[in-house]
């Protein structure tokens, strides 16, 4: 059984939640800028798969903040396409 610490909370982008708690404790992150340092929930899914643990770690690492004060928010997947299939006529 894994501890906790290599436990990998963003499947995605590959972040632990120890990267998550470190990083908290050295920069005095908000949410938003933990998300930006660490990329949790930035990934392919776009945080559909992370993001209430990731708001429950954030909780528990950032003192004084609630779920309902953590500006994430979830984004659709994203591809890349090229300027000929946006421009491609029907």
């Amino acid at each position: 059984m894994p501890n906790k610490e290599s436990v990998v909370i963003c499947r995605c982008e590959e972040v632990t939640y120890e990267q998550l708690r470190s990083t908290a404790n050295e920069h005095t992150c908000t949410a938003r800028e933990l998300k930006l340092r660490t990329r949790a929930g930035m990934g392919f899914c776009g945080g559909r798969t992370c993001r209430l643990t990731l708001d429950k770690i954030i909780e528990s690492v950032i003192p004084n903040v609630s779920s309902s004060e953590i500006p994430l928010k979830y984004q659709p997947p994203i591809r890349p396409v090229t300027f000929g299939t946006v421009g491609e006529k029907q």
